[in-house]
């Protein structure tokens, strides 16, 4: 059967092969999804606010059909067999160049940025230039062999595309690739390109990379130039990084972010060879599967480092820092995609975000944007006494694909796993590399190192310290 036709076929099949959410790795939307909604609809403004009340009946309604769809006329991506990418550019035969995949978030000159969206794809020109993150790479003629894909607008953490298809994730292909830089992922995790650019507003580097069982990097803020990239968050959290199969791999992606980054690294290392040179600060995050915390104690362990637990305190801190950047990056959407809540092209589940995101921006992000500096200032304390702080990437291992596509309710359960936004709150570093774990179906989980400004170098010494120390398998 095509897979045109996959809705029919699922929906035929539905009651012979239903299972529990809580069998497919979900469990509906977690307590601080249901939070994020409700503080949003019934906190913090006056209820005779007639546009308020407005768009919240509009968001009612929209997350509603958002639950009774999940599936649409698909266009095939440009490598249909894992697809990974929208537009897929084989290199010439034989070429020893290094292979570069581009999210399709990133201006190429000459091809559409579409940012995963139909409507984008069919409306919008040819970038008349490249994104200066790109200069590197054109300077030193790599193979650029394709723009990758991405959830529309970048606004998902499942990394589910229905228009493009949603690219399979060569660890299990039941399981989300992650999002939103998920054909990033996969196009390294598959083979695909040696290198490829992301870009992390709360964690769509690290979260496909954790996914997928590969090393993704978010950069510090304002490290790597943002101009000519479809905006998210560009003034408090938008970043652009490199993910690889390995450490090796994200530093030469690194290299071609930034100038003079491999000379970096080289010092990094010759600075702290050994992993017991490193002071590390243990952050335990609520509702973290016990083989997940299993799997990233054992890896520090093995690597040497020092290792010291991080109070309630903190905790506490960090959790605030989670919720506050979520509505920064949900209220930012509507900033920049409000003008597409009417086209035809954008999905039900896509508008239904955008009008959260507004009325987020009319209660609870004012105050979320005012502690942002106060948790920076709370980051730089902790970075006196440790080098790096390590906490999982994700609580669990990837869900499952639901089996009728990405709902408002499964896209909350994602971001509700994920320990990567407040990185992003602090405009800091942040790293995630595969990690082995005890689990008969999914071989590897993802640490995350988390650093202090402008210590990628660093940050990716220490990821060799741990790669060396374990090696992955199924990676």
């Amino acid at each position: 059967m095509g897979e045109g036709n996959q809705c029919v076929h699922n929906f035929a099949g539905v009651r012979g092969r239903r299972r529990s959410r809580a069998a497919r790795g979900v469990d509906g939307p977690s307590r601080s999804a249901r939070l994020l909604i409700v503080r949003a609809l019934f906190t913090n403004h006056p209820m005779n606010n007639l546009r308020y009340l407005m768009a919240g009946s509009k968001l009612l309604g929209l997350l509603l059909l958002s639950f009774s769809t999940g599936c649409a006329t698909r266009h095939p991506a440009g490598d249909s067999h894992d697809r990974a990418f929208i537009a897929y550019w084989p290199p010439p035969e034989n070429s020893t160049r290094l292979r570069v995949a581009v999210k399709d978030l990133i201006d190429m000159k000459g091809v559409v940025t579409s940012a995963g969206s139909e409507f984008l794809a069919k409306s919008s020109p040819p970038a008349k230039r490249d994104a200066p993150c790109l200069a590197i790479a054109r300077q030193r003629g790599v193979d650029f062999v394709g723009k990758t894909m991405t959830t529309e607008f970048a606004v998902f953490a499942s990394g589910i595309n229905e228009y493009f298809g949603t690219p399979r994730n060569p660890l299990r292909r039941n399981r989300i690739p992650g999002g939103s830089s998920s054909g990033s992922a996969v196009a390294v995790a598959s083979g695909k390109a040696d290198v490829a650019f992301g870009t992390d507003t709360a964690g769509s580097i690290r979260i496909p990379a954790a996914c997928c069982g590969v090393v993704g990097l978010k950069t510090t803020f304002g490290l790597v130039p943002i101009e000519g990239v479809y905006p998210i968050a560009p003034k408090h959290l938008d970043t652009v990084g490199p993910l690889a199969k390995n450490v090796a791999g994200t530093v030469q992606g690194m290299d071609l972010l930034q100038a003079g980054f491999a000379g970096r690294y080289r010092s990094a290392v010759a600075a702290k060879p050994l992993g017991r040179q490193i002071r590390v600060g243990r952050l335990y995050v609520s509702n973290t599967d016990s083989k997940v915390d299993a799997a990233v104690d054992a890896a520090l362990a093995a690597a040497q480092f020092r290792v010291v637990k991080l109070d309630s305190d903190f905790k506490r801190k960090w959790d605030e820092a989670h919720e506050d950047a979520t509505t920064v990056a949900a209220a930012n959407a509507w900033l920049y995609d409000r003008k597409f809540s009417t086209e035809k092209g954008v999905t039900s589940r896509t508008k239904a975000v955008v009008v959260l995101g507004a009325v987020l921006y009319n209660t609870i992000y004012p105050a979320a944007v005012r502690r942002q500096a106060e948790w920076k200032r709370t980051m730089a304390r902790v970075f006196r006494d440790v080098d790096f702080i390590a906490l999982p990437t994700l609580k669990k291992l990837p869900p499952r694909l639901p089996f009728f596509g990405g709902t408002v309710a499964f896209e909350l359960e994602v971001i509700s796993l994920q320990n990567t936004s407040p990185a992003n709150f602090a405009g800091v570093p942040a790293l995630a590399l595969p990690v082995p774990i005890r689990d008969r179906k999914v071989p590897v989980t993802s640490l995350q190192l988390v650093g202090p400004r402008r210590s990628e170098a660093a940050l990716l010494n220490a990821g060799r310290l741990v790669e060396a120390a374990l090696p992955v398998r199924g990676s």
